[in-house]
Formats: structure tokens, C-alpha cells, sequence
């Protein structure tokens, strides 16, 4: 923005000299020797020539050639309509006083395919790394209400089905009431 004010301000000033009878440029050499070099012809000074310039280099603009369009990538073979379902536990199931141990198993279908993976989430945080498998032990849950879901997830991690979210509640001894 800058340089485009510059510009528009140096034109008009750059056109007038260029078109002025004062644009010739002068060297003098004084008395003592010393070369100066002027707009003006010096009065009085016999050693002043008129300096002959040769023309302004100048270079046309540089053309822009507008960036092409990215190529939009052929979307994949249409990725096939999956169906996820959590079948063990079942969903509102309590586990009574314990570790807090477990195990999910889902139903898949169609099997997830090359890149694929399913990921267990409980409390919407994912649990463990994906994997291939249909099942998971789980240990040491904590106590309380958790919401179970498990999706197909690409290599990019982004979801491709996900499955009914299923409530389990885990009972567990609390260090607060200790027998006497």
C-alpha cells in the first residue's frame, strides 16, 4: 500500500522532469578543479558542457497469470453405509462393588475397510489407540455414570459411523465409609 502511494505521489513529479527543458544535466569543473554536476549551466564558468544521458532503462510489467484451480481429488469408491452396535453391555447395566472391570463388544457391518479402525469413547474421550478388534477389556473404570460409544475412523481420525451411545454405571468401594 505503501509503495503504490509513493508511486502515485513520484509520477507527476517524474513526468514534469522528464518533459521540462531543465532536465539536461550540466558538469563544471571550477577553479580549484572540483567537478560539479547541475541542473543549471554555471554564469561565468567557461568549462561547462552539457552531459548527454542515455535513455531510462525501463522494463515492462510483469504479467500475472491468475494461479490455476487445485485439482479437486476423485473422491474414493462411495464409502459403503456401516452399521455399529454395542452389544455387550448392555445399555443402563450396573456393575456391582469391584475393580471396575469390563469388557465392550460391538457388531460391525460391513467389517471396517483398509485404513479403517474402530475407536472405543467413553465420556466422549477416546479409550486406547483404534484397532482392528470388536472388543475391549476394560480395567479399573472409575465409579459413576459413563456413556459408552465406539466409531469407524479413518486414518485421518474423521468418523465414518458411530454407534448409539450406551449408559453403564460402575459401583465401587469408596475409601470414605471403611469398616470398623
Amino acid at each position: 500500500m505503501t509503495r503504490l502511494l509513493l508511486l502515485t505521489l513520484l509520477l507527476p513529479a517524474l513526468a514534469s522532469f522528464a518533459e521540462s527543458p531543465s532536465a539536461q544535466i550540466y558538469r563544471t569543473t571550477d577553479e580549484q578543479g572540483n567537478v560539479v554536476f547541475t541542473d543549471k549551466p554555471s554564469a561565468g564558468v567557461n568549462t561547462t558542457e552539457r552531459v548527454e544521458l542515455p535513455p531510462i532503462n525501463t522494463t515492462p510489467a510483469p504479467v500475472f497469470k491468475p494461479s490455476p484451480e487445485p485439482e479437486l481429488e476423485a473422491p474414493d469408491t462411495a464409502a459403503p453405509a456401516y452399521s455399529v452396535a454395542i452389544i455387550s453391555p448392555a445399555n443402563e447395566t450396573s456393575f456391582p462393588m469391584g475393580p471396575g472391570n469390563f469388557s465392550v463388544s460391538v457388531n460391525v457391518q460391513p467389517s471396517p475397510g483398509e485404513n479403517q479402525a474402530l475407536q472405543l469413547y467413553i465420556d466422549d474421550i477416546p479409550w486406547g489407540d483404534p484397532q482392528q478388534g470388536t472388543s475391549w477389556a476394560l480395567t479399573n473404570i472409575y465409579r459413576g455414570e459413563h456413556l459408552l460409544t465406539v466409531a469407524i475412523v479413518d486414518a485421518k481420525g474423521e468418523h465414518l459411523a458411530n454407534s448409539a451411545a450406551i449408559r453403564v454405571f460402575v459401583h465401587r468401594p469408596s475409601i470414605n465409609f471403611r469398616n470398623k
